[in-house]
């Protein structure tokens, strides 16, 4: 579990995994080397990975959706564990209600959807059915969780605890 000073630090690297840590230390109060520590056993836990993050679209995967997927006659882990190696799923997680899994799936254009669809998901041994929702148009694609700061004008917005702007300061 993370404390409110790891928070802070992924809160600050969840928008520029490159920031330097003496900035976050300034930022922070605290020093360089505590910060570096602090990074470094949260990835060691495996708790924190600093990404590149690149557009789908500019990566050239045009068509995305996500997919429901009923499973049937073999455990939901086991069917899980052999969809999420396709490269093309970006997101995989199991869910209450009608369908036992959903995947996120990004492909260079319809037909490798379709592909991916038909030649791969679906011949899954335990796979019954799937139902497929397009993403049409994309509003938010974020990998921010929790109390990370906005950004205003392309800059970091930083708060002091009571919520005021600290750049206008």
């Amino acid at each position: 579990m993370f404390d409110e000073t790891d928070r802070a630090i992924i809160s600050y690297l969840q928008y520029d995994g490159r920031m330097p840590y003496t900035k976050i230390a300034a930022e922070l109060g605290l020093t360089e080397g505590g910060i570096r520590r602090r990074v470094k056993k949260m990835i060691d836990q495996g708790s924190l990975q600093i990404v590149g993050i690149a557009k789908p679209h500019d990566m050239g995967l045009e068509e995305a959706g996500v997919i429901g997927i009923t499973i049937e006659g073999r455990p939901v882990d086991e069917v899980a564990e052999e969809i999420a190696n396709f490269p093309e799923v970006t997101y995989l997680f199991q869910a209450a209600g009608e369908f036992d899994l959903f995947v996120e799936a990004y492909c260079e254009d319809r037909e490798h959807f379709v592909n991916f669809l038909n030649r791969k998901l679906q011949q899954i041994t335990g796979v019954r059915g799937t139902q497929s929702f397009l993403i049409l148009k994309m509003y938010k694609l974020s990998y921010r969780w929790g109390d990370a700061p906005p950004v205003k004008n392309g800059e970091l917005l930083l708060v002091n605890s009571s919520g005021e702007d600290k750049n206008s300061s």
